[in-house]
Order: C-alpha cells, then structure tokens, then sequence
C-alpha cells in the first residue's frame, strides 16, 4: 500500500472548479525509497526538475486523497525517508531509470 502525489500547475477555476489534469509526482510505499515518477515529455528527469515545477507560484500538491502538501512537506516526503530495516531500492532496467542521489529513485512508466 502506498500514497500517490500530484502537483497542478493552477489552482481550480473559481466558478466551476475544474482545473488542468495534474502530473503524477510519484509514490511513497512504505519501506522503499521514494517512487519518483519522471516525465520527459515535461522535461522532468530527476528531482532537482520537481523542484522547480513545485516553486511555480499557484501551483500546489495534493496527495491521492485530496490533501494539500506544501512544498516542504512534499520534498521531507521524497527525501527524509527511513525504515527500521532500510530503505529498498528499485532494480534497475525496465522503468527505473536510475537511483537518486538520496532516498528516491527515478521511475518511468504508469504507477498505480
């Protein structure tokens, strides 16, 4: 079991609510290092990318269950990570990338 996290660029129109279709940050799983999801097509391609997306002013994080994340929250969520056992990293090849420079890997490819 995880949480999903997903950042919009704008904040929901004020008379209908809709809003543009978010970008998938990525998953925290329990006991792993954090899932980040990279977008190329976005030109994000490791963290450092998110991070200046996350200083877009108006733009803010939501969890999968609606909860706001600030940028702070958000980036202890990916890179203050810890486990008793430590932390498992993905294998590398088919949609991980590369390991992060800290607790996070670069991942490709649909989550769920």
């Amino acid at each position: 079991m995880g949480m999903n996290y997903y950042w919009y660029k704008n904040k929901p129109c004020p008379a209908c609510g809709r809003n543009d279709e978010p970008l998938h940050v990525g998953k925290s799983s329990a006991g792993w290092v954090f899932s980040l999801h990279i977008v190329p097509e976005e030109n994000i391609n490791d963290f450092e990318d998110w991070l200046k997306k996350f200083d877009i002013k108006g733009s803010y994080i939501e969890n999968e269950d609606g909860e706001k994340k600030t940028r702070e929250e958000m980036i202890d969520t990916i890179t203050k990570r810890k486990h008793p056992d430590g932390l498992l990293r993905h294998d590398l090849g088919g949609i991980c990338l590369k390991h992060g420079k800290g607790t996070w890997d670069c991942l490709e490819g649909k989550f769920s």
